[in-house]
């Protein structure tokens, strides 16, 4: 009787846990995932704005993919940092979050950092450090007093191709020793050169929490103003939060010598989620105020439109 009574009960315990698995396991499955791809470097920002965002809606699962050589097009929400083709654009929604600045950078104990951050550099100067220019006058060059080693990246990338369309050129025209991987092994290959120079975004050349450039690094001042010289009020590199006031608050077009880009968000027009474009809809309303933080810059006024993306996740009953 008592085996008879044990059995019973364990019977009974056994079907209750089988059935609170099942019941579990729908709740399970309706979590919804959302994966965003796109430039590494925009990845930290974005992590951010996923955790806030699974704060507030945490039956949603949003992550980040470090892909390799998949199709971009096949996920949920590109972050990319450069202007894609035009056929492209057409079919993608975007959201432009935030502006990013690209400066040349040294390692600190090279003589080139210590003879540049002094003198700074205009912009003859630096398209004869990074580009290959056949036609250049090589009589009118200003000397360059120290030697130095370029670094860029080795494959097609957002910010090798800013920078080098910003000065006229393509990704192709830098001249250097070519990286393999993402703008974090940049770093780290200059770091480990004490002649090297390269080129970076504000969100790796500086610290977030000191605020100051990354140990072992020297921003090179460059002329601001395109007046062929570098003055006294041009050097303000050694605090992050002064260099995004300054590039952030300066009037429309008078920048010069500093390559500035949007990051921005896409989904497929036609084949979107709701989740994604959701998540979108709450960057665009919500992911300012981390901006800073992270290095990075406002978007101007004119390029960033919540009710343009308000008004197509509506349309599509998002």
């Amino acid at each position: 009787m008592i085996k008879r009574c044990i059995f019973f009960l364990f019977c009974v315990l056994t079907l209750t846990g089988v059935s609170a698995q099942n019941a579990a396991a729908p709740a399970q499955l309706s979590q919804k995932i959302v994966v965003i791809t796109g430039a590494r470097f925009s990845y930290k920002l974005v992590e951010k704005w996923i955790d806030r965002y699974s704060k507030v809606n945490p039956g949603v699962q949003v992550v980040v993919e470090y892909r390799g050589v998949t199709d971009p097009l096949k996920y949920d929400i590109l972050a990319e940092v450069y202007e894609q083709e035009a056929d492209i654009k057409k079919t993608r929604e975007y959201i432009n979050v935030a502006r990013y600045a690209v400066l040349p950078v040294a390692t600190s104990t090279s003589s080139f950092a210590r003879i540049y951050k002094e003198k700074g550099l205009d912009t003859d100067q630096i398209k004869q450090i990074f580009f290959t220019n056949l036609f250049a006058d090589k009589e009118k060059q200003k000397a360059l007093e120290a030697p130095f080693t370029v670094y860029t990246r080795l494959q097609k990338a957002g910010v090798p191709t800013v920078f080098a369309k910003y000065f006229d050129h393509k990704q192709n025209d830098i001249i250097g020793t070519g990286i393999a991987g993402a703008d974090t092994h940049l770093l780290k290959a200059l770091l480990r050169d004490t002649t090297g120079v390269t080129y970076l975004p504000l969100s790796l050349i500086y610290d977030e929490q000191t605020r100051k450039p990354v140990e072992g690094l020297t921003v090179l001042p460059v002329d601001l103003n395109g007046n062929g010289k570098v003055a006294d009020n041009e050097k303000f590199y050694e605090h992050l939060d002064v260099v995004i006031d300054r590039l952030e608050n300066a009037e429309a077009g008078t920048i010069k010598n500093v390559p500035l880009e949007y990051l921005h968000l896409s989904v497929d027009k036609n084949k979107a989620s709701e989740e994604a474009v959701r998540f979108l809809k709450w960057v665009n309303e919500n992911g300012q105020e981390d901006l800073h933080a992270f290095g990075y810059l406002k978007p101007e006024a004119k390029r960033f439109t919540k009710e343009k993306f308000n008004e197509f996740a509506s349309r599509y009953g998002k």
